[in-house]
């Protein structure tokens, strides 16, 4: 639809540009967003006019696209016009017409979200004119029962000449907002019955995010209203939609399903995983968002009738499982991109993009998810998800709860490089590289197993240690998958060619191990505008391992090594290195642990100048010449 915007909005003056020196190709002149929010329902007005500085902004604007969900959104165009100096040329008129698509853009992905897209060339553009649209988007969604969201932010990185927010809501609507730091305070009012929030600010720039800062930092320049009272109001509303679908019907197969698992096992672990897997391999993924399935999901029964499903559906189908099977079991929401923070936010429901379920036996919670593959070895094998914070649906509501994380016991990714040098300093040496991976890296070695031919992964692999290590020469590529540790090993059988140079200063031969660490910063430098008190964020729960042998000549009599012997923490990772020679083979041994998900800035500088005294430190090999002659 295109028409002119309703009353409520106040429609801009165009203001004046920022300066040009240093701006991007495009620069931002308004940034106008004003809502009218209410349980009846919520519309949003926008405007975005920007200025074409540089001829690389204009393949920018080639077209301009506007999406909406035709279920629950009314789509009104008002403007979409060029402004050349004094002159306003209308793009919409002249027989110009929006093109309508249903995209389906993920659809590859297994999605389909049924949103409509209305599209327009923009003709004629040049170089300094200004480029102005504003459309207006109405929302009622019944699923959220007259309850308003309202998240806004700066649209450009650059200076924004001029930046809006203006909402407003009846003033018996429990309306609240939260303003990141880095933001002005906005100037609340009540008038006629309505609460107004205004932010105004002229030549703005968005913060720069604190660099290496967990995420939670990088919401900048954002402010975001909710009339949600608390997290268990919006865990109390969605619950029933997902205690209704989980329902199954009298002559339902997926009750003759949890008979068979049953009928396997006692255990309620044993049964649980069951559950997970026939979810996981009966039903593919596929997601479903059109006719409200964004919220809603699929029944039990329909989802297993045809076979597929997205999160929604896989988690109804695994609830109603659970539920047969007598396993106490609930769905949760979470954030998969941006978790970090949820608790400090307003409650509401538009940080959530997943749902999976929480399950509880013998007293400990397991977070199981349906849309997952090939996972093995059990419940106790599915480790909690790195999604921060989830929320319980549950009738009565249910507060936000933690997702915790606990360290591993073994190491995600131990490596092993094993080369005989038995036969000479100068002969070829017999080397293997065997990788094995736990957790999910074991189930994505397995998925890749499972998915292409023996022929084609041989040659990957080949390539792949060629390319990194160049005097490495693959030959032989085998694999073994260890489902009962939920582990999953590579093994590189070929010829290294080892460079053992001659030391005429030390009278040795040695052999010099690559430092490619050398230099490594544990922590970024940050921009000197930016939060320099953010802690750091630590890729917890990591735990790698690796050990370089070589098999020495003679039995190792007369070699000696120099490396390192070292156990410290740094910045909240624990590293470990040992050199030595034990038995005719020289050993390297590195480990690295994280200890915390977060380290505080104050020991960064430290931590990154302890880090490369570590790395700068070399591994060599040595022999001196007179045993070399004599046969090493």
């Amino acid at each position: 639809m295109i028409a002119p915007p309703a009353s409520w909005v106040d429609v801009a003056p165009l203001p004046a540009a920022p300066p040009a020196e240093d701006s991007a190709a495009l620069q931002t002149l308004l940034d106008d967003n004003q809502s009218r929010l209410g349980p009846q329902g919520d519309v949003f007005y926008t405007r975005r006019v920007v200025k074409v500085l540089r001829p690389e902004g204009l393949a920018d604007l080639t077209t301009e696209s506007l999406t909406w969900d035709p279920d629950t959104e009314v789509l009104t165009i008002h403007t979409i016009a060029i402004r050349r100096g004094g002159k306003v040329i209308v793009l919409l008129g002249d027989g110009q017409k929006l093109l309508v698509l249903r995209r389906e853009t993920g659809l590859e992905a297994g999605m389909l979200d049924g949103r409509l897209t209305a599209t327009l060339q923009v003709d004629g553009l040049q170089v300094g004119d200004v480029f102005d649209v504003a459309w207006s988007l109405a929302k009622r969604d019944p699923v959220t029962k007259g309850r308003s969201e309202d998240p806004e932010g700066l649209s450009s990185s650059g200076v924004t000449g001029r930046y809006r927010v203006r909402a407003s809501w009846p003033s018996t609507d429990p309306v609240r907002w939260r303003l990141t730091d880095d933001l002005p305070k906005a100037e609340i009012t009540t008038h006629g019955g309505r609460t107004e929030l205004l932010l105004d600010v002229s030549d703005i720039k968005a913060t720069i995010p604190p660099a290496g800062a967990p995420s939670r930092y990088a919401w900048v320049g954002r402010l975001y209203g909710s009339s949600y009272a608390s997290w268990n109001e919006v865990s109390d509303q969605i619950s029933p939609l997902f205690q209704q679908a989980a329902v199954l019907g009298p002559s339902s197969d997926l009750r003759a399903q949890a008979a068979a698992i049953a009928a396997k096992s006692t255990d309620p672990k044993v049964r649980a995983f069951e559950a997970l897997k026939l979810v996981e391999d009966k039903i593919r993924y596929f997601y479903i968002g059109a006719n409200e399935g964004g919220y809603i999901p699929a029944s039990a029964d329909q989802t297993w009738a045809r076979r597929f499903g997205d999160c929604k559906g896989k988690t109804v189908v695994l609830l109603s499982l659970l539920h047969e099977l007598g396993i106490k079991a609930e769905p949760a929401l979470v954030s998969t991109g941006s978790g970090d923070g949820l608790d400090e936010d307003l409650p509401g429901l538009w940080r959530f993009d997943h749902v999976l379920v929480r399950a509880q036996i013998d007293g400990k919670v397991y977070w199981l998810d349906g849309t997952r593959q090939g996972d093995v070895g059990g419940v106790d094998e599915q480790k909690p998800p790195a999604w921060r914070w989830a929320l319980p649906l549950r009738a009565g509501g249910a507060p936000l709860e933690p997702i915790v994380q606990p360290p591993l016991d073994e190491p995600m990714m131990d490596v092993l490089v094993h080369l005989d040098a038995s036969k000479g300093l100068d002969a070829p040496a017999p080397g293997e590289f065997r990788m094995t991976v736990r957790g999910d890296a074991a189930v994505s070695m397995r998925l890749a197993v499972g998915r292409a031919s023996k022929d084609d992964l041989i040659r990957l692999e080949k390539q792949a240690v060629a390319n990194a290590v160049g005097w490495f020469e693959p030959k032989d590529v085998s694999w073994r998958d260890q489902p009962q540790d939920n582990a999953f090993e590579i093994d590189i059988k070929g010829i290294a060619d080892l460079n053992w140079r001659e030391n005429a200063d030390l009278h040795m031969r040695e052999y010099r191990f690559p430092t490619s660490a050398a230099g490594a910063k544990l922590f970024p430098e940050r921009d000197p505008s930016s939060n320099q008190d953010a802690p750091f964020a630590v890729a917890y729960p990591l735990y790698v391992s690796g050990r370089t042998e070589v098999v020495l000549p003679d039995n190792g009599r007369s070699f000696q090594i120099k490396g390192v012997n070292v156990a410290e923490t740094v910045g909240e990772y624990h590293v470990e290195r040992t050199s030595q020679i034990v038995g005719g083979v020289a050993s390297f041994q590195t480990s690295l642990w994280a200890l915390a998900p977060e380290a505080p800035a104050a020991g960064a500088d430290a931590a990154n100048r302890e880090l490369r005294r570590i790395s700068d430190q070399e591994t060599v090999i040595r022999v001196p010449d007179a045993a070399v002659k004599a046969g090493a």
